[in-house]
């Protein structure tokens, strides 16, 4: 009798078994000339050559369609088992990720399509527009893809820690729980995307790695899907720093908002710099998000809508004032 072991990577079996190992069951009923044992993370099969290299490759099936869509039933296990797979799969490419709960997660405006087709195209892109617009769910979804496809090795996901117009003063904590409220909007993202147990063990061993910008200096990131949050928040010498972070067979995506800068007054954004200085280079690509992209509340809209007609007549009025100002300074009055 030949025997074949298979370990279920970075899955928790109870989830991947179901309750009372009722997956299992099913695949063992599918299956009535082997002798399956699963213990943790481990199966063990038993029986004919033939019959185990069959079996083998259609649990691979399951494995992969559990990996993509975060969910399984007898139903799915029985087609996957005897016969092609499920036509859904081949008609998901519009799909970034099946999250928690057979939540579908898509491009849902044509300025996000553009950074999906943009991120294909290129391994470095820029995604610049308004809050609520899905820069950073779509970039982390995009990550999330290339990880469970593995096209990457890891995911790292970054964002300066700057306070926005607060003073949190002392945090208590160790360095993780200090950060952490900087980080907090990268892990709502990946909690909509990843099993609560795969998210912390992909944590755990360094797959997602989640850090202040700070952190990157001296780092070459190879073989990973890196985002950068919050980049208008970057300085000239933090966003020169992350960008030259890039190594081999890497993806960048660099997110934010120029109109919510955080910076002392007298200190240029890395980014609007950055959009300047990039403009025409060959592999990056720029797709710049607005109002209409606005995903969050019906409100979110019409509040950036009505700051922006205020901001913009304050920029107004403070060049008009400089202008008469100096105008008053080169001819003043007798």
């Amino acid at each position: 009798m030949n025997e074949r072991i298979i370990e279920l990577e970075h899955i928790t079996p109870k989830d991947f078994w179901g309750a009372q190992d009722i997956h299992l069951e099913t695949i063992k009923k599918l299956y009535p000339k082997l002798k399956i044992v699963a213990r943790g993370t481990t199966m063990k099969i038993f029986g004919e050559a033939e019959i185990l290299d069959q079996f083998q490759s259609r649990f691979e099936r399951i494995l992969k369609y559990y990996e993509k869509y975060n969910q399984l039933n007898e139903n799915i296990i029985e087609r996957l088992i005897l016969d092609d797979v499920p036509q859904r799969m081949d008609k998901s490419d519009e799909i970034l990720v099946h999250g928690l709960g057979g939540k579908l997660i898509k491009a849902t405006t044509p300025n996000q399509q553009k950074l999906v087709d943009l991120v294909f195209k290129n391994d470095m892109v820029f995604a610049i527009g308004p809050a609520g617009t899905g820069k950073t769910y779509t970039g982390v979804a995009l990550a999330v893809k290339a990880l469970k496809e593995k096209q990457v090795k890891r995911i790292i996901l970054t964002r300066p820690a700057v306070e926005a117009g607060e003073n949190l003063g002392f945090l208590p904590g160790d360095m993780k729980e200090k950060l952490d409220p900087y980080m907090q909007p990268l892990y709502d993202a990946l909690r909509d995307m990843l099993p609560p147990t795969t998210l912390e063990d992909y944590l755990l061993k360094g797959i997602i790695q989640i850090a202040p910008l700070a952190f990157m200096r001296g780092r070459t990131l190879d073989n990973a899907f890196v985002i950068l949050d919050e980049a208008q928040n970057t300085t000239h010498s933090q966003m020169k720093m992350f960008l030259t972070r890039m190594g081999k067979n890497a993806k960048f995506i660099i997110t934010g908002d120029p109109g919510q800068v955080d910076l002392p007054r007298k200190v240029t954004s890395g980014l609007r710099e950055a959009l300047r200085i990039l403009e025409g280079v060959e592999g990056i690509g720029f797709v710049f998000l607005d109002d209409k992209d606005i995903v969050r509340h019906r409100l979110v809209k019409k509040i950036v809508e009505a700051y922006k007609k205020v901001e913009t007549a304050n920029e107004f009025a403070s060049h008009q004032n400089y202008y008469q100002n100096n105008q008053n300074t080169e001819n003043p009055t007798s």
